[in-house]
């Protein structure tokens, strides 16, 4: 059994606090295929309440978080119902090591983006 993990969290950086509230969904990618594999809501702290992929349910591989970042926007009133600058913010990322934890975070303003590998 592995005994890596994954993990996300959203900070909304315009308003300088947690998105709480952002649905986000996990895919696991081979070729041009998607699998989803999870799917949660962030809570209060910006964070899904437990990891988005547990241990249980890890393997190597390549996956992609998709975080639904325009309807987290719409609805604190940063976006209009116009067509948006970032709408569907999709992530793509390898995980090599089973025994690691992954940490894959979103900074998120209405025109910007940016995550890393926390940890």
């Amino acid at each position: 059994m592995a005994d890596g993990y994954l993990t996300t969290h959203v900070l909304d950086t315009a308003r300088g606090c947690p998105a709480a509230g952002m649905r986000i969904v996990l895919y696991r990618v081979s070729g041009n295929s998607h699998r989803k594999i999870a799917e949660a809501v962030t809570n209060a702290d910006g964070r899904t309440d437990g990891p988005i992929l547990p241990k249980a349910n890890f393997a190597a591989g390549t996956y992609e978080l998709v975080f639904f970042a325009g309807e987290y926007l719409r609805a604190s009133g940063q976006a209009s119902e116009e067509i948006l600058f970032l709408d569907e913010v999709p992530i793509r990322f390898g995980m090599a090591d089973e025994s690691a934890h992954y940490h894959v975070p979103l900074l998120l303003s209405p025109y910007g983006m940016s995550t890393y590998r926390g940890s």
